[in-house]
């Protein structure tokens, strides 16, 4: 009976807006409520029954509403090119806050701040208004400069260390992406080019275009290739399919990212610059922000939202003779980007575009404190237009690329269908001995850091010493929410028995129980629930700063899983806060194994553009 009941608190979990309805059904049945406060932990009504038929009548006529809610499927292994259409529009009032906390000893202090400029591409416009920067105390010192590459940099000195010093930038950007067919004649192998864009053909420490690793790599990628959208097209999806977006990496240069297949932001950055240059295609680096407002584009079979993290971001432009310079993001878009960035400053690499945030000091080497930089993003949405539907072709990558309709001779990427997983007879399955530990997921984020304070301290030789900007941002989804439920898929290769999953979490407060629900695949959505972990209290997760993992208990049923595809969810009662860590891409499943709906949804049509950090832990067989 106490079993039935706790399976009843899940489920009313997942569905608490209904509760009240629910619990008037439930009266109408004939059934006690109890008006009275709950007392059980998490917060839920207990309900008594008075025959235990009814409960487990009262269970089956529950789940059988959810299951008929979700509809399933298999992942079957699909290019993952989509052309976008449409256009957006959007009007921000943008804010950037910087607050130093002075050190000791310091004998002075300079901050420089870059101002965003108005931009033009055929593909992404960016207009900016009414720049206001304000420092408090005032400097000491303050100039204006204009760097080699156009970058508009103000630089503010203080003698000493005030004991605070707080900054504000505030712009308006009217952000426009115009997404119609785009067409380029221009050939491969590349013309001469001269001027100041011949400078960003040449390799750097972090864009090692003349290392023969990335200059064989980029020569077989591009081999017969007869258009520069075809070449770049090539390389661009060859980096999507091979590298896994991690923060932070142990290095930042396009070379560890291709030894690796790992890197953030600026690794993708670099790798794409250097095997674009390395065929004589000009690629300058771009630093900005982007913006954590999401969209939506409709496809063919539901629809794809894509989030980004509100903080720091590197992304590239490419030459084009007959477009000019053109953004891509290398992660996950190409020929553009959405209205959602905010674009800073440009150089050869991410060494070079250093100075917006650039906090340095001399300071005496006893000091006891160095100073500290807190920096806060906000972003007012004052108009937000959205007109885009994306269409799934039957070519390459195998990751996702989103691009424009592209005029132009290029040859589409055929890819091969991924292996299916083993399939044992039943003899087999009895006869296996789960002896060997076993840990699989997106295992990889930034285990607890404290996201208001990411930056490091680094030498600038002798007592002088800089903070450069961060891009270790905050990727996360509340999931905690009475509206909207999350699930993500698993894909295992060998059988499982399980023990735990761990999801990275943090606790921001209030009240009630977590634990996990393990769901069957049914055409590439969640399908029949299998089994449900122990409930874990709230009050037991720290609240401290940063994401940690947190584990759920499944060793009293120890589900038994072959290979497939499998789905867990985050269910909850009482009212917890608590946010789930996600990393960008799909580090580890399919392009479509991260899903939502509301609560009030039938289908799991809504695709989520990133993957939740997750591990599951248990035993495999020899």
């Amino acid at each position: 009976m106490k079993s039935l009941e706790n399976a009843l608190h899940r489920v009313v979990g997942y569905f608490s807006p209904l509760c009240k309805k629910m619990f008037s059904f439930l009266h109408v049945l004939g059934l006690y409520f109890n008006p009275e406060p709950p007392t059980c932990p998490a917060e839920v009504f207990c309900i008594r029954l008075s025959k235990e038929m009814e409960m487990k009548r009262l269970l089956g006529a529950i789940f059988g509403v959810i299951l008929s809610a979700i509809l399933s499927g298999a992942l079957p292994a699909r290019a993952e090119n989509y052309t976008i259409r449409g256009d957006m529009g959007a009007e921000i009032r943008y804010e950037l806050r910087e607050r130093i906390t002075g050190g000791t000893g310091v004998r002075e202090t300079t901050l420089s701040v870059v101002i965003p400029e108005s931009f033009k591409s055929p593909t992404f416009r960016q207009e900016v208004r009414d720049v206001d920067l304000s420092f408090v105390p005032r400097p000491d010192e303050q100039k204006k400069t204009e760097d080699g590459r156009g970058n508009r940099i103000i630089t503010a000195a203080w003698n000493g260390s005030p004991a605070f010093i707080d900054v504000r930038l505030t712009v308006n950007a009217i952000n426009t992406t115009g997404l119609e067919t785009i067409e380029t004649t221009a050939p491969f192998p590349p013309g001469a080019v001269t001027g100041d864009i011949r400078d960003y053909l040449r390799a750097t420490e972090q864009v090692q275009s003349d290392h023969p690793q990335i200059r064989a790599l980029a020569g077989d990628l591009t081999r017969g290739v007869a258009t520069q959208f075809d070449a770049v097209q090539r390389l661009i999806s060859w980096v999507v399919d091979h590298v896994s977006y991690v923060n932070p990496p142990l290095n930042y240069d396009a070379l560890y990212s291709l030894e690796s297949g790992k890197g953030n932001c600026q690794n993708f950055s670099h790798l794409s610059a250097a095997l674009l240059r390395a065929v004589g295609i000009p690629v300058r680096i771009v630093n900005g922000m982007t913006l954590n407002r999401p969209f939506d584009v409709p496809w063919q079979q539901g629809m794809m939202t894509f989030k980004m993290g509100q903080g720091r971001h590197s992304w590239i432009e490419v030459w084009f003779p007959d477009l000019g310079w053109v953004p891509f993001d290398p992660q996950n878009s190409e020929l553009f980007v959405s209205s959602r960035f905010i674009r800073i400053e440009v150089g050869v690499d991410n060494n070079e575009t250093k100075n917006d945030g650039l906090l340095r000091w001399t300071q005496t080497r006893n000091a006891v404190l160095k100073p500290r930089l807190q920096e806060t993003l906000s972003a007012d949405f004052l108009k937000d237009q959205i007109s885009l539907r994306g269409n799934r072709e039957a070519y390459g990558p195998r990751n996702l690329l989103l691009c424009p309709s592209v005029r132009a001779s290029f040859q589409p990427l055929a890819i091969k269908p991924l292996p299916p997983p083993p399939v044992f007879t039943e003899a087999e399955k009895r006869a296996f001995l789960y002896e060997l530990p076993f840990v699989y997921g997106n295992l990889e984020f930034p285990e607890d850091v404290d996201f208001a304070f990411p930056r490091v301290t680094l030498s600038a030789g002798g007592d002088a010493f800089e903070m450069r900007r961060n891009f270790l941002v905050e990727t996360a989804e509340y999931v905690t929410t009475n509206l909207t439920q999350y699930a993500q898929v698993v894909i295992l290769q060998k059988p499982l028995r399980l023990d735990k999953v761990g999801l990275a979490l943090h606790n921001f407060g209030g009240g009630g129980w977590l634990w996990v629900d393990l769901f069957a695949d049914r055409d590439g959505k969640p399908g029949p629930l299998i089994g449900a972990s122990v409930l874990v209290n709230i009050e037991e997760i720290s609240t401290r700063p940063g994401y940690r993992w947190v584990d759920f208990d499944f060793s009293r049923e120890n589900p038994i899983l072959m290979p497939g595809a499998y789905w867990i969810a985050l269910g909850f009662s009482g009212s917890p806060v608590v946010n789930w860590f996600y990393t960008y891409g799909k580090p580890v499943g399919p392009v479509h194994g991260t899903r939502y709906k509301g609560v009030f949804a039938r289908d799991w049509s809504g695709a989520l553009n990133y993957e939740f950090n997750y591990r599951l832990s248990g035993r495999t067989m020899k």
